[in-house]
């Protein structure tokens, strides 16, 4: 009976030294996060008023998919305007590479009455030169005769030129100048083109509408923004922690989770990233007791298994045992 008395007394101390060592024993350090996602603000690149909106907040979206529309007078005037320039140095440099055949006959007759004149001064020359050898005729008939010859051929020489200009068109350097002035009234009429096709304004990746500013009939400048997107395909776990508290952590731990909107528990995750945040982010200054400042660093997680239901803004709760202090 002593041995059980004894034996009931040492049951007894146990006992009462576990209950006190659950009651002094600190409370497991609990974290808080909570789940993030990549936020698009969805703008056009030029000015006009919304025609159109074809989503609103709370709709999921394609990539691709024609959110907003707007309408631009101006941009369509410059169009027409561009179109004008186009048409307007296209037909310049069909004037410039061509010549119109009554001008090519026009130059052909002159230069065949041109050669008839030298023909014709050609056989006084020669009628006067014969004369003067036999002292029939003064020689100044002789020189008339030869200024006359002279001035044919020069004329013959002047209506030659004027017929190959007449056929073969402007210069090269003319040419290439129409040409370029081309170019030049295309690539402005395709900077309008690009300008009216930036009216349609297209969510770029699949995503939920969060907010809508975009209102029928209001006018927004260029770069204003029209819609919010979260990806909702791509979201992650964010933390804020001390880094007495990292112990050791590094990308590709994992770790459990337990997400009360879900009412999920044990729900494991991988880390991604560990990244120090500004220097505004201190928690508590220890220079006074001999110690430094401790910057807060944040960890980014992913599930490492597909979460249904998970939504930006959920709260994520971790506890933090054996980590830090």
């Amino acid at each position: 009976m002593r041995y059980i008395g004894w034996l009931f007394v040492i049951v007894v101390l146990a006992a009462l030294g576990s209950l006190l060592w659950f009651a002094t024993r600190p409370p497991p350090l609990v974290i808080q996060g909570e789940v993030s996602a990549n936020r698009i603000d969805i703008s056009a690149r030029v000015a006009g008023r919304v025609s159109k909106l074809n989503t609103d907040v709370g709709q999921m979206v394609k990539k691709g998919a024609v959110v907003v529309e707007l309408e631009s007078p101006q941009l369509d005037a410059a169009r027409l305007a561009a179109d004008a320039s186009v048409a307007v140095a296209r037909a310049d440099l069909e004037r410039i590479s061509s010549t119109r055949p009554e001008t090519i006959a026009a130059r052909q007759a002159e230069l065949a009455a041109a050669e008839a004149d030298v023909k014709l001064y050609q056989e006084v020359y020669n009628r006067q030169t014969h004369l003067v050898t036999g002292g029939n005729t003064p020689q100044s008939r002789v020189d008339e005769a030869t200024r006359n010859l002279e001035a044919a051929i020069r004329k013959r020489e002047a209506s030659e030129a004027a017929l190959r200009l007449a056929t073969e068109g402007a210069s090269p350097q003319e040419r290439a100048l129409a040409a370029a002035q081309v170019k030049q009234a295309e690539a402005s009429r395709a900077q309008r083109e690009t300008d009216i096709t930036e009216l349609t304004v297209q969510a770029p990746i699949d995503g939920q509408v969060t907010t809508r500013v975009a209102e029928i009939g209001a006018n927004y400048g260029a770069g204003a923004p029209l819609l919010s997107l979260i990806d909702t395909g791509n979201l992650w776990l964010t933390f804020n922690l001390r880094e007495d508290l990292l112990a050791g952590l590094k990308v590709g731990d994992t770790f459990e989770v337990s997400i009360p909107a879900l009412q999920k528990e044990h729900l494991q995750v991988r880390v991604t990233m560990i990244n120090v945040q500004g220097q505004y982010a201190t928690w508590r200054a220890t220079r006074a007791t001999g110690g430094f400042d401790l910057r807060t660093f944040e960890v980014r997680a992913v599930p490492t298994t597909p979460v249904d239901g998970l939504r930006p803004g959920m709260s994520v709760v971790a506890a933090w045992t054996g980590r830090g202090t």
